[in-house]
């Protein structure tokens, strides 16, 4: 017997195989993921229903009108009026140039700065508290209500909220790799942001107190300064010239909306009581809450020298709240708890999402709609009819379609909106106007909502003495944000309504309509 042979044979026991682990996503990987998925699903709400069933109200309407001027007459008007929005209507004038000035191209800037900021913002909760948490976040902020409102509307809200967000991401990584290019990236975006709405300094203070609360560096600090006294001093300028027209926000009587910040910023400090992003250098609650509640305070403890509160101006303010809630989300996540009641309180979240999602979509969701304004006032007037507007600024709701009053006298205008540089015109004297308005036997006067302050100016108290003196109210049509109200000359009114008070020659068409007198 050989050697061999008298070897033991030995078994080798050959283990199954092991399922391969699927890969974790690369870096590369969950940073496309972060962006674009917030990016894409805020486009598609943007871009639904953007139309809002082709109307617009009265500050698109604005921006509409001066963006259709050249820049020169921009400026000039800036004057006068509006010089906040300055940067905006420019910018604005440029993209009606290279793509036309239709609807579309009026709001689809916007759409377009918004998902721009949720990608920022996904990027903000990645770099804080990881990948799942940016993610979230960043779809938590296309779905937040203000976030779709503002992005579908033809002004520089949404474009503010996106420099101040990628702002934002310039800060974090300021932080951590302190180099000076990266805080002229912030300086630079904070102060164009500021000079598209100067209520984005406010931001400022907000990321102040984010790196005193984080204990940086003094060095951190020290470029931070540098870099907020570089955007502050740039916006001086502004600040003061635009001082001298604080008329433009005497409509605020109190704070507007104040609500929807309440809720979020309760939300949002409720939130931040989990565990968020600690290993960071900067920790997400103490980016988040600040940005989220500081600028609204601070709006509201100056409203109480002059009302200045109104939720768009602190719009970026979302920022803070998607960040919190995407982070919780994940904390919720992570603790494996109670799945199936986090997938039905996710459910039902997104249910009630619905109706203000849909509402958001309709004319009635913003306080007027001038385009129902001005095709009331091409449906009740005739053609030779006067029309006369209660007060003069509300000239700016019909100007947008020149059509629905070309047939119509313009009885108080002594020169036009663009020839004068402004945006409702100058009117003749009060004594001119009471003159011409008796040439007339219909008037068909634009006139603010009931209860809505009155005017005093003389010739304001000419148009309505004139009125109340030689004229009857024929009948009323009420739509959203205004009223039109058809007059008749006290000797033709017996002809033109034999039935006496109260009657109506046709059917307003579906608008509500109320007999004359009210």
């Amino acid at each position: 017997m050989s050697v061999a042979a008298r070897v033991p044979t030995v078994t080798r026991s050959v283990s199954p195989p092991v399922p391969a682990r699927r890969p974790s996503p690369s870096p590369a990987g969950a940073v496309a993921v972060v962006v674009v998925a917030p990016s894409s699903l805020t486009l598609a709400l943007g871009l639904w229903g953007i139309r809002r069933q082709n109307t617009m109200w009265g500050d698109e309407s604005v921006t509409y009108q001066l963006a259709h001027r050249d820049l020169s007459q921009i400026w000039h008007t800036a004057q006068h009026v509006d010089l906040v929005h300055v940067l905006y209507y420019a910018v604005m004038h440029e993209i009606f140039g290279l793509f036309g000035g239709g609807l579309l191209t009026l709001r689809l800037p916007s759409v377009l700065a918004m998902s721009v900021a949720a990608s920022g913002v996904g990027l903000l909760g990645l770099r804080l508290a990881g990948p799942r948490a940016g993610l979230l976040a960043g779809l938590v902020f296309a779905l937040l209500p203000q976030v779709q409102k503002y992005a579908q509307e033809g002004r520089s809200y949404a474009m503010v909220c996106a420099l101040v967000t990628w702002a934002t991401y310039a800060l974090v990584a300021g932080v951590s790799h302190r180099t000076r290019w990266r805080w002229a990236v912030y300086g630079s975006t904070m102060l164009l942001a500021c000079l598209l709405h100067e209520f984005a300094v406010l931001a400022l203070v907000a990321h102040g107190v984010t790196l005193v609360v984080s204990r940086v560096p003094r060095s951190v600090l020290r470029a931070w300064s540098v870099a907020a006294a570089g955007a502050v001093a740039g916006l001086l300028p502004l600040a003061i010239r635009s001082a001298g027209q604080s008329e433009q926000v005497s409509w605020i009587n109190g704070p507007v909306r104040l609500h929807y910040f309440l809720v979020v910023a309760v939300v949002g400090v409720l939130c931040a009581r989990a565990p968020l992003g600690t290993r960071r250098p900067v920790r997400l609650s103490a980016l988040a809450v600040p940005i989220l509640v500081l600028p609204g305070l601070l709006l509201l403890i100056a409203s109480l020298a002059k009302p200045l509160f109104v939720d768009r101006y602190v719009l970026y303010g979302n920022i803070g709240a998607a960040l919190l809630l995407g982070a919780w989300l994940d904390h919720f996540h992570r603790l494996r708890r109670s799945s199936r009641t986090a997938w039905i309180a996710a459910v039902a979240v997104l249910a009630a999402l619905v109706p203000p999602s849909l509402a958001l979509r309709t004319p009635q969701s913003r306080s007027n709609d001038v385009t129902a304004i001005g095709a009331t006032v091409r449906r009740e007037g005739r053609p030779g009819d006067g029309l006369l507007y209660l007060s003069g600024r509300y000239r700016a709701w019909t100007a947008a379609n020149p059509e629905d009053t070309r047939s119509l006298t313009d009885l108080a205008l002594a020169q036009d909106p663009v020839s004068s540089n402004t945006l409702a015109g100058v009117e003749l004297p009060a004594q001119a106007i009471a003159a011409r308005m008796l040439e007339f036997d219909r008037i068909v006067a634009v006139r603010a909502p009931a209860g809505a302050h009155a005017p005093t100016d003389p010739q304001e108290e000419a148009k309505t003495s004139t009125l109340r003196r030689h004229f009857r109210a024929y009948g009323t049509t009420h739509v959203n944000g205004a009223r039109v109200t058809v007059y008749v000359r006290d000797d033709r009114f017996r002809e033109a309504c034999p039935g006496g008070s109260g009657c109506r020659s046709r059917d307003p068409g579906g608008v509500s309509w109320s007999p004359a007198g009210t």
